[in-house]
């Protein structure tokens, strides 16, 4: 069995300079230094203490700089996380700005278009045919064509308009 008292006493000061000299960290090397006491007291006997001693604090040197590498390296990818998150966060609320604006605007300029283009327009998206438009609308299904094509433009100048007063608008605060 291990004198752990007598080890202690006769080598600790001397592995605790040189872990300190190692890490450059007094309370680490302390703390070293006492795992390493720790696991000879754990073996039945040591043929060379010193040699023991020093060679189990250099692999937990080795252990603690694999760990603090390993770990700096997962704050590394968690910060670098954190700001894409961040970013993207800021960029997503931007576009989400920016495309809440743009419904408002095809909104109004939608609501500036006869009652007869909007409907047509409408039915469309919703994937209505020619014919079925035609029907609703009470209109020939040869004008459909027409009319969707003029709503359509009547649309983009209604919403490029409804745009350019924005930019004004934002030019001038």
């Amino acid at each position: 069995m291990i004198d752990a008292d007598r080890l202690f006493r006769t080598y600790n000061a001397q592995l605790v300079r040189y872990l300190t000299r190692r890490l450059g960290d007094s309370d680490l090397a302390e703390e070293v230094a006492q795992e390493t006491f720790v696991r000879a007291m754990r073996q039945d006997a040591i043929a060379n203490e010193r040699a023991w001693l020093f060679a189990v604090a250099t692999n937990l040197l080795r252990d603690t700089a694999r760990r603090q590498e390993r770990d700096r390296r997962h704050l590394t990818l968690l910060a670098a996380e954190s700001r894409e998150s961040t970013e993207d966060a800021d960029e997503e609320a931007e576009l989400s700005v920016e495309r809440l604006r743009q419904n408002v605007a095809a909104r109004k300029a939608l609501g500036m278009l006869a009652e007869r283009d909007r409907s047509a327009l409408l039915m469309k998206e919703e994937g209505l045919s020619y014919p079925e438009i035609a029907e609703a609308l009470e209109l020939s299904p040869g004008s459909i064509g027409t009319t969707l094509a003029r709503a359509r433009r009547r649309l983009v100048e209604a919403y490029e308009e409804i745009e350019g007063r924005g930019e004004r608008n934002d030019a001038a605060s």
